[in-house]
C-alpha cells in the first residue's frame, strides 16, 4: 500500500470521527430558536362555477371525555376501539368553528358568526374581507357557537348586513328564554328574513330542512355552473362518529332520533350524488365529501384535496 493510499484513508477516518461533534454543534444551534408550537391555516378559498366559497377559522376548542358527546348510546369498548382505529386520542376531541363565506359576484353572504365577533373578524380578515363588506348573514341554526359573533360590544359585528335565517329556528328559540338568543338575535329580529324549506337565500342557494340537531336546523345547498356544495353546518358533528356511525347520539342533537335520520338521508344525497360539503365542526378546511362505507361504517370522510381549486 502506497503512503499516498494510507494518508487519504487517514484523513477519511479522522473526517468521518468528527462529523458527529459537527453534527452536534448545528443542532445545538439550532434548538436555541424557540419552539412555536402547532398551527392552523385561517382560510381555504375554492371556486364553485362562478361563486367563491372561503371557509374561515374563527377558532377551535379541546375538550375531555368525548364520549360524553358522541356515542352515548354504544359501551366504552365500542367506543374505544372504533376511535383508536381512526388515530385518535379517546380521551380528548378538538372542535373546530368554521363559518363559511360565499362570494356570488354580487353579494358576499356569511354563514355563521363563530363564537365571538373579534375571533370572526380576524378571520374574515386574513382572507381578505371586512365586516362592512358582508351584504347577508345566514344562521343554520341558534346554538351560542353559530350566533355569538353577531354582536360586538353590544353593536351589530356586520353594520351592513341582512340576515336570513329558518322560520321554524327562530320562533323555537324565541319562546325558549335563551340568553344567547336574546343577547344576540333578539336586538336584529326585525332585520331577518325568514325562510321554509326550499326557500331561496340569494339565486343559486336554497334552504334544505335539516332538523334534528335543533328544531329548524338548515343546511343550504350553492349550485353554479353545474356545480353543487353544501353547506351543512351541524347535521354531522363529526368526521369519524357521525359520519362512520350516524346513530350513534349527540349531546348536542335536541331531537336524539331525527338528527339520525337526519344525519342518514343527507350523508347517502351527499355521497350518492358526489356533493362536496362544508361541515362546520369538521377537520379546518371543513371541506369534503362522502363515500358510502362498509358493513362496519355507515359513510366514510374524505376531505377535499385540490378538486375544487382547479
Amino acid at each position: 500500500m502506497s503512503k499516498s493510499t494510507m494518508l487519504n484513508r487517514r484523513s477519511a477516518l479522522i473526517g468521518a470521527a468528527t462529523l458527529p461533534l459537527a453534527v452536534s454543534a448545528a443542532t445545538t444551534t439550532r434548538a436555541t430558536s424557540p419552539m412555536l408550537g402547532s398551527t392552523e391555516a385561517q382560510f381555504k378559498r375554492v371556486v364553485l362555477g362562478e361563486f367563491e366559497v372561503t371557509t374561515i377559522l374563527a377558532g377551535s376548542a379541546v375538550r375531555e371525555e368525548p364520549q360524553t358527546i358522541f356515542g352515548m348510546n354504544v359501551d366504552a369498548e365500542k367506543f374505544a376501539a372504533v376511535t383508536t382505529a381512526a388515530k385518535l386520542p379517546v380521551n380528548s376531541v378538538r372542535f373546530y368553528f368554521s363559518p363559511t363565506v360565499v362570494n356570488t359576484g354580487s353579494e358576499l353572504i356569511l354563514f355563521d358568526t363563530g363564537l365571538q365577533g373579534p375571533a370572526t373578524v380576524a378571520a374574515l380578515a386574513a382572507a381578505g374581507y371586512s365586516p362592512d363588506q358582508i351584504d347577508v348573514v345566514v344562521i343554520t341554526h341558534m346554538h351560542g357557537d353559530h350566533i355569538g359573533g353577531l354582536i360586538t360590544d353590544g353593536n351589530p359585528t356586520f353594520p351592513n348586513a341582512k340576515y336570513v335565517t329558518g322560520s321554524v329556528e327562530f320562533d323555537h328559540w324565541a319562546k325558549a328564554e335563551n340568553d344567547n338568543f336574546e343577547g344576540r338575535v333578539r336586538p336584529l329580529a326585525e332585520q331577518f328574513t325568514m325562510l321554509k324549506d326550499g326557500g331561496s337565500v340569494a339565486s343559486g342557494i336554497t334552504a334544505m330542512d335539516t332538523a334534528g340537531h335543533t328544531p329548524g336546523h338548515m343546511a343550504y345547498m350553492l349550485e353554479s355552473a353545474g356545480q353543487q356544495l353544501a353547506i351543512c353546518a351541524d347535521f354531522a358533528n363529526h368526521y369519524i362518529w357521525s359520519l362512520g356511525y350516524p346513530d350513534w347520539e349527540v349531546r348536542f342533537d335536541m331531537d336524539k332520533a331525527a338528527a339520525a335520520t337526519t344525519r342518514r338521508r343527507v350523508l347517502d344525497m351527499l355521497a350518492t350524488d358526489k356533493v362536496p360539503f362544508v361541515g362546520y365542526h369538521m377537520p379546518f378546511p371543513a371541506i369534503g365529501y362522502v363515500d358510502k362505507g362498509t358493513s362496519e361504517q355507515a359513510f366514510h370522510y374524505v376531505p377535499h384535496t385540490y378538486q375544487l381549486t382547479l
